[in-house]
Parts: structure tokens; C-alpha cells; sequence
């Protein structure tokens, strides 16, 4: 009886050291996801911000598009042209691959199977994504009355950039050529932001800084890059492959320090990253 109940409690050790073994890793054998959570937001740059149109449809990897934004780790990046699924891939690949863990809230404007896929009867959702190292509070996803040729919209949501909580925009304008139309969404976008002493708005505008569509914009906010004001487009870094500036960081009661322009083989437009006072 003793021999038995020996070999009883030495079965039940063995299977204990297994299990605690087996939970210690993840399936792919690396750390938890729990032990690299608090790294991450610790190597995130807590007062950089950055947009990037990630281009669709274009096939692109979702590890390579994470690998882009771990290089330059934002506190906060906009995504415009996303699909909610790519975007998924990306955070996941963001925290499995570089341990940077992100929140993500949406602001998608259609259901399209030709942009992002998913079965006839149910496709996946296009429009705009943030991420942020912190939570999101206060979330809002709007559609222009009058997208243009194809369904835009803004959204907004509250979080932390440099430590201090302030409200972050994201939007992509109506394609090129059609300028009325965009002015217009400049005039809906451009009202809300007007409630906020300070707010940062990120997204690809579709439009050069001297396009008469975008004043009301430049009478609330600046850019990111100090060089580029209204009316001084030779002034601005480009930010597309056909040489043009489409994509803004626009800071109202918030300073820049610094900023970069980062050309990708990823996308038709390039990262930009700023690097804020927010104090």
C-alpha cells in the first residue's frame, strides 16, 4: 500500500511539472503573450504618432507591413485603405513578432468583397483603423455625407500620446480630381476638430497643401513638418511615389519636434512619423 501510494504521488508530480512547463509557452514556443504585453508599451515612443495609406488592393504581407511600423514604434499610427482583417494580422504580427501591443478601433465605411475579400455573402470591412500602445476611449466612425466616387469617412477616439490624453483624428479624402467634394468633407471634418483645444488629425487628404480644398483645414491646425505651410507646397517633403504631398500629421494646440518621411516598397505612399510636445 505504501509502494502504491508512492508511485501515486510521484505520477502526480510529473504531470504538474509537465503542465506548468506547457504554460509557460505560448503554441509557438515563445514567450506569453502576458509577459511581453508591459515591454511593449515601455518600448513604444510615447509621444510619436504616424499615418500611413497601406494601399488597396495590393498584396501585400501583413508581417512586412508590421515590420514598417516596428521600426519606427508609434505611441499612435492611422491606418487609411485597411481592412479589418489585415489589420488584425498586422497587430498580431506587431505583438507576436516585435512585442509591441497595440489596441485597435475602426472606422470602416463599406462592406466590399473586391477591397478585402471574405465570402460573397459576407465581406470583410474597408475604411480606417488606429492603433494605439493605450486605450481608446470615446470612439467615433462617420461617414461623409458625400464620399465621391467611393464611401470615406473620418473617426476619432481619446487616448495617451506623451502622457498626456488628447483626441486623435483619422481620415482618408475623396480620390483625386474631385475637389468640390472634398472641400466639403474639409468643412465636416474641420467642424468637429474645431470643438478640441488640442488634437492631432492624421490621413491621406488626396490633396497638395496648396489645394484651395484644404484652408479651412490649415486655419485650425499645421503639419507635423514646420516647412509646410498653406500655400507652400515646394516646401513639402512628398509623401507618394508620383511625388506628391497627400499625407498629414495636422496639430492643433500641439507642437512638433520632429518629423521623418519614410518610403516603402509596401505601399504607394510613404510613412510619416512625428515626434510631438504635447505639454
Amino acid at each position: 500500500m505504501v509502494l502504491g501510494r508512492g508511485k501515486r504521488v510521484l505520477t502526480g508530480a510529473l504531470i504538474v511539472a509537465c503542465l506548468v512547463i506547457v504554460g509557460s509557452r505560448t503554441p509557438s514556443g515563445g514567450p506569453s503573450a502576458g509577459s511581453r504585453s508591459g515591454e511593449a508599451v515601455r518600448h513604444a515612443v510615447p509621444n510619436r504618432v504616424m499615418t500611413w495609406n497601406i494601399c488597396n488592393p495590393c498584396e501585400e504581407n501583413n508581417a512586412d507591413r508590421a515590420a514598417e511600423i516596428a521600426r519606427y514604434a508609434p505611441q499612435v499610427i492611422g491606418l487609411q485603405e485597411a481592412c479589418t482583417r489585415d489589420v488584425e494580422s498586422i497587430r498580431d504580427h506587431l505583438e507576436r513578432l516585435h512585442g509591441l501591443v497595440y489596441h485597435v478601433e475602426y472606422g470602416m465605411v463599406l462592406r466590399s468583397w473586391g477591397r478585402c475579400g471574405g465570402a460573397p455573402w459576407s465581406p470583410d470591412a474597408y475604411g480606417e483603423a488606429i492603433l494605439s500602445a493605450a486605450p481608446m476611449t470615446d470612439v467615433v466612425s462617420e461617414e461623409y455625407p458625400d464620399g465621391g466616387s467611393e464611401d470615406r469617412g473620418y473617426m476619432a477616439v481619446t487616448t495617451a500620446v506623451g502622457g498626456r490624453s488628447i483626441r486623435v483624428f483619422n481620415t482618408h479624402l475623396a480620390e483625386r480630381r474631385q475637389e468640390a467634394v472634398r472641400a466639403e468633407q474639409v468643412g465636416v471634418l474641420s467642424a468637429v476638430v474645431a470643438r478640441h483645444r488640442r488634437a492631432i488629425v492624421l490621413g491621406d487628404f488626396n490633396a497638395v497643401p496648396d489645394a484651395p480644398e484644404l484652408t479651412r483645414m490649415w486655419a485650425l491646425a499645421a503639419d507635423a513638418d514646420p516647412q509646410c505651410r498653406s500655400g507652400a507646397a515646394g516646401d513639402c517633403r512628398p509623401t507618394t511615389d508620383w511625388q506628391s504631398k497627400f499625407d498629414y500629421v495636422f496639430l492643433r494646440g500641439v507642437a512638433p519636434l520632429g518629423h521623418g518621411v519614410y518610403p516603402t516598397p509596401y505601399s504607394d505612399h510613404h510613412l510619416f512619423r512625428a515626434d510631438l510636445d504635447t505639454t
